[in-house]
């Protein structure tokens, strides 16, 4: 069965990365729930997409340089929420038992690696106990590397699209470079479409991710080819066509 993941939350249905949807999204039925971390200057690992808030908050500046104190006072867009810490969010997603995480590890506004992000972000799944049921995900292979040497217990997704696998040389080479490093290689769905039968040849559907889809017809044709996860920002409509699909059931 295609194993449907609410990215962002669902980023269709409410605000990005925001608890509203978080707790929204799991009374959807979902198969598992993307979201995204990033460590301030202060210590705080907050959940926010962008290295900077302009594009989701009402704030401006990098999210780096948030205080605890100034974060609770940047609202997210469209919302009367704040940028909620990974705490929070965890709070509400152990609600689910044992719906898998998706925690991606992310960059400042240089594309620089936070110092120290993976393991406090590994210290924090194992102390709400959700550690066994979650992936760390990033572009990077050197973020996923640090990942298996600090939390060797936690499961890797690595994501990809066309120009992110020019720069590491090729498609083909990246998944050969990361097919022992991680359980679940994500492919944009454009590459995935282009290299269908070349991924397929070095990995089975169930290690695959397509991503994001949120158009009717694209969804449909993925669910039919037996992909083993589609993550959208709409898993609602996801949702109602695996359930309309024999093949994604």
């Amino acid at each position: 069965m295609t194993l449907i993941t609410g990215h962002r939350g669902a980023r269709n249905l409410w605000p990005e990365n925001s608890l509203q949807g978080f707790r929204n999204v799991l009374e959807l039925g979902v198969d598992a729930v993307e979201f995204d971390v990033h460590l301030t200057d202060a210590g705080e690992l907050v959940v926010i997409h962008d290295a900077t808030l302009e594009r989701t908050t009402e704030g401006q500046g990098p999210v780096r340089a948030l205080t605890p104190e100034a974060r609770l006072n940047v609202k997210l867009k469209d919302s009367d929420e704040t940028i909620p810490t990974l705490f929070a969010v965890l709070q509400v997603l152990a609600a689910a038992d044992g719906l898998p995480l998706h925690v991606e590890i992310k960059s400042d506004e240089t594309g620089t690696p936070y110092p120290g992000i993976v393991e406090k972000v590994a210290a924090e799944l194992a102390a709400q106990g959700l550690a066994e049921r979650s992936y760390l995900t990033s572009f990077d292979v050197t973020v996923l590397e640090e990942c298996r040497s600090v939390a060797p217990d936690i499961a890797r997704l690595v994501s990809v699209n066309a120009a992110w696998a020019e720069r590491q040389g090729g498609l083909k080479r990246f998944i050969g470079q990361v097919e022992g490093l991680v359980e679940i290689v994500a492919v944009h769905h454009e590459l995935m479409e282009a290299e269908w039968d070349m991924i397929t040849s070095l990995l089975p559907p169930d290690r695959l991710c397509v991503w994001t889809l949120n158009d009717e017809a694209l969804i449909g044709k993925w669910l039919e080819r037996g992909i083993g996860h589609l993550t959208s920002d709409s898993p609602d409509l996801a949702l109602n066509l695996r359930g309309k699909i024999p093949a994604a059931a």
